[in-house]
């Protein structure tokens, strides 16, 4: 097999970083005499930037905010870095985290640098060759869930993340901030979106457990090993990380999970290589997650519901920064096409009582 193994690429035009201040930085922080800085950025994500750095013969990642977003609250770099910094005690599956940096007279805004898990990361519109055959697929979807029950199986007490988020009203929380975000966000009447989120508030079922959830757990946040692409390596992106609902995080998941039988506007999103022959459809993925994890998924179709929600209010402010200049990065222009096509995919998912075979 080719090697696959996720590369960096330029840097989008607007998202420069101050080389010279981080090498500074770095200096101090990594020293390595006589080392040149090299930075490149990782094209895939939406919402917090990565890059890659090559320093003192080490690689290492760094993230920090997107240009134009409020920092200081859905980008807190420092929840991020803590988040990483204490799972890591517990739960192997993370990058290791090196050096925060609260000081925005380095690069503009907080960051922080990790190690980099060199590995193969499943992106939509991977090249032909890349894709894997459906044997490896179907391998490659169960390790997905293992690693889904893993992290909610998680200590995280013993981890020192009892503190992250509030379990009790967490769901109701969950909805009404995210319906507080769209309107806040909100460019184009979408009425779909707003009939969605009415029928969450009013349809809030009782928590089913408490548990770490990752929040945006999907195949391009896995990081595979090169040699067997159906064991997870790392989980990335812990931005959106809390204590809460398990559930919550997988009606993410399966937001994300296109069935190749969707409408042609809905594939179009490509939000994740889900289509590819060995995939289970989403209702096959959720069956699988309750034999494995053992929870019962009566109330599944809130949270399918609730994710695919979720999923538009993140499309919908991305767009709203593309809308205001924060941002020339031209996967931007159309995405509020796919904010439309999300709504759909909720009202229809309500209207037939089930999270599969919408259409």
């Amino acid at each position: 097999m080719s090697d696959w193994t996720d590369q960096p690429t330029s840097i989008r035009q607007g998202e420069e970083l101050n080389t010279d201040r981080l090498q500074q930085y770095l200096q101090t922080q990594l020293p390595a005499s006589g080392s040149d800085l090299s930075v490149h950025q990782f094209p895939s994500g939406f919402s917090n930037l990565t890059y890659s750095l090559e320093y003192g013969g080490q690689a290492y990642v760094l993230r920090r905010p997107p240009f134009g977003a409020n920092i200081k609250s859905a980008h807190d770099m420092s929840r991020e870095y803590h988040i990483l910094s204490n799972l890591i005690k517990v739960y192997p599956k993370v990058p290791r985290p090196l050096l925060y940096c609260e000081d925005e007279a380095v690069l503009g805004a907080p960051f922080y640098i990790m190690e980099r898990v060199q590995g193969v990361i499943l992106r939509p519109h991977m090249p032909a060759p890349m894709q894997p055959d459906a044997p490896t697929m179907a391998g490659i979807a169960e390790a997905l869930v293992d690693t889904l029950v893993e992290l909610h199986a998680v200590d995280y007490k013993a981890a020192g993340l009892a503190e992250l988020g509030r379990p009790e009203g967490y769901v109701e929380r969950q909805v009404s901030g995210w319906t507080k975000r769209y309107f806040k966000a909100k460019t184009d009447e979408v009425p779909e979106i707003e009939q969605a989120a009415a029928w969450l508030a009013d349809n809030l079922p009782a928590t089913s457990a408490t548990t770490l959830i990752h929040n945006d757990f999907k195949y391009d946040n896995l990081v595979l090993h090169s040699d067997d692409w159906t064991q997870v390596k790392a989980v990335l992106d812990w931005e959106m990380a809390t204590i809460g609902d398990p559930l919550m995080d997988l009606g993410t998941s399966i937001g994300y999970w296109l069935n190749p039988n969707d409408p042609e506007l809905i594939l179009k999103m490509q939000l994740s290589p889900t289509t590819l022959s060995g995939n289970p459809s989403r209702g096959e993925l959720a069956q699988l997650y309750a034999e494995k994890s053992g929870r019962d998924l009566g109330q599944l179709v809130f949270y399918y519901v609730f994710g695919v929600f979720k999923i538009a209010v993140i499309v919908q402010q991305i767009y709203a920064r593309y809308k205001k200049g924060y941002t020339q990065d031209p996967r931007f222009a159309g995405l509020i096409h796919a904010v439309r096509g999300l709504g759909i995919m909720a009202q229809q998912s309500i209207q037939k009582g089930r999270i599969d075979d919408l259409f």
